[in-house]
């Protein structure tokens, strides 16, 4: 179990103050002027050397993402903080932004200086009315106390924060999708390369990261990177939020060592699985994007990204949704279905065709009112559209339906049986 004192979102549920004054007795920006003069090099090496990967789902190293970045560029070059938390089951950027913003503020800064940036966009969902007001005022904040603008924190390094409001849609937590919608067009995902480190913002340089991976860098560079390398297995060092909904006796965000063993994050945190863990049917263990897993594999899985990746899932967000044996989980994938098919851009024909296709199946599926063959079908388009389009939106709508052929394929023929023989008897009466 993570120490108290080992925690990075010490205000995550909100019971300090939130303002500039509760997050300096916290501990935030506690000498981040020296920690900006040891340079943008020694900044990159700490971050790498701790190994920290993106915390928004992909998982790529944030160090080398940030070396991606040109030493020398004749144009401005930019950070984008991507706050358009949509990915269902995840609420874990809600809560930094409410309750802990001044980490986030100091990490813009400090990832901007270590990326030679001195412009940074934080882009928050639409929806996300109240934290946009809560975020807005402690940079108002930042920028009262010099600790971001012309001079910040008295270092000498310019550095401006703005934030911007997205219009609520999911395709835009992409991130090229997301830079697109930021410069005022339609969100749809641009086609790579060039990388947006190369041509992103305005055509300009720019690296995009998740809210939480940048708000753990401040953290980070205070304790050093052996502190951060030293939670968590190799490769999937460092702590956590995990986002715990569903069928649980306790719903909860909660920061964790990364490897922690999925029945023991359940159990210590969330009160156990409603009725008992032997009440459990399946769980996704990475938000609604990943495929579920069966109870039998819950039982022994590390929540990190190689283990779940090893069993044919994903860490993803890291939201940890429980579902119990009162679940149809057909169903339950029918309805992620839908919300696929809605949020596709339409871009790609293989995610504008497949995700209405593979909800018209599902649909049918859920009644049992297809034929046994059509499971086989379902499963072949969906890997006709996985690997296929521009952007991650056509995998996340597949895998939900390739993880439920996968594991409850008996229970989809059951269903179809049922229908049938319903069919029959019906006809016989």
């Amino acid at each position: 179990m993570l120490a108290d004192k080992d925690r990075i979102f010490t205000n995550l549920y909100g019971r300090e103050d939130w303002r500039l004054e509760g997050a300096r007795r916290r501990g935030d920006w506690d000498g981040t002027k020296e920690l900006i003069l040891k340079g943008r090099e020694w900044i990159q090496e700490q971050v790498k050397e701790s190994g920290l990967r993106g915390r928004g789902g992909a998982g790529f190293p944030t160090g080398m993402k940030w070396s991606f970045m040109p030493k020398e560029s004749d144009k401005p070059t930019y950070l984008v903080v991507n706050a358009d938390e949509s990915e269902p089951g995840t609420c874990k950027d809600r809560d930094i932004i409410r309750n802990d913003p001044h980490k986030l503020i100091e990490g813009c800064l400090l990832a901007s200086a270590g990326m030679g940036a001195h412009a940074c966009y934080i882009y928050i969902r639409g929806e996300f009315y109240n934290e946009a007001q809560r975020l807005q005022a402690a940079i108002d904040e930042a920028y009262a106390a010099d600790l971001v603008g012309p001079d910040a924190c008295g270092s000498g390094y310019p550095f401006a924060l703005y934030l911007h409001r997205g219009a609520g849609a999911y395709i835009c937590g992409e991130e090229t999708g997301l830079l697109e919608s930021l410069e005022g067009r339609k969100g749809q995902p641009r086609l790579k390369p060039p990388f947006p480190a190369q041509v992103g913002l305005y055509g300009c340089p720019t690296t995009v990261n998740n809210v939480e991976t940048i708000a753990v860098v401040p953290t980070i560079l205070r304790r050093g990177a052996a502190w951060f390398a030293g939670f968590g297995r190799p490769r999937n060092s460092g702590t956590k939020v995990f986002c715990i909904s569903g069928h649980v006796n306790q719903p909860c965000n909660v920061e964790e060592a990364m490897s922690i063993p999925l029945r023991e994050l359940i159990e210590r945190h969330a009160g156990g699985v409603r009725g008992g863990w032997d009440n459990l049917l399946a769980i996704i263990p990475g938000g609604s994007s990943v495929p579920v897993l069966p109870k039998s594999i819950c039982e022994e899985v590390l929540m990190d990204f190689d283990a779940l990746v090893e069993v044919k899932s994903g860490l993803g967000t890291a939201a940890v949704i429980v579902m119990d044996k009162s679940t149809d989980i057909i169903k339950a994938i029918a309805r992620l279905s839908k919300f696929y098919k809605h949020e596709s851009c339409g871009q790609c024909t293989p995610c504008r065709e497949g995700c209405g296709w593979m909800l018209r199946v599902m649909d049918r599926m859920v009644e049992g009112n297809a034929a046994p063959e059509e499971i086989d079908m379902l499963l072949d388009v969906s890997y006709q559209i996985d690997g296929h389009t521009i952007c991650a939106l056509g995998d996340a709508a597949a895998w939900p339906v390739q993880g439920l052929i996968r594991h409850f394929r008996p229970q989809m023929e059951q269903r179809i049986q049922q229908y049938r023989e319903g069919r029959i008897r019906a006809a016989a009466g």
